[in-house]
């Protein structure tokens, strides 16, 4: 199972992505779990992230967020699939960098 946060200001817009890369989740059978959260909750998640997801509005917590992640990747999502809600297209973007592809 690979865990992957979606940060944004609120983790309310995220919201809405989540429910898009589950439902691309069931169709290609990926074992993962999705959450949003908003920046002042990363500590309690940050021990069981595979991957942090930030969405183009928060792009600026970037390097702050990688130093306070350390080894774990941190990407921000990119403003078309973002606006989209291409959760297909992102869900297979974390995975790809989980895996090293």
């Amino acid at each position: 199972m690979k865990n992957i946060l979606l940060m944004c200001s609120a983790g309310m817009s995220t919201s809405i992505l989540v429910k898009k890369m589950n439902e691309a989740a069931v169709k290609t059978e990926a074992e993962v779990s999705v959450k949003a959260i908003p920046e002042q909750a990363l500590s309690e998640y940050l021990a069981e992230a595979d991957i942090i997801l930030l969405g183009p509005q928060v792009r600026f917590l970037k390097d702050k967020v990688q130093e306070a992640a350390k080894t774990i990747p941190v990407r921000v999502i990119d403003t078309m699939d973002y606006g989209t809600m291409n959760g297909e297209k992102i869900l297979k973007q974390a995975l790809d960098i989980i895996a090293g592809v």
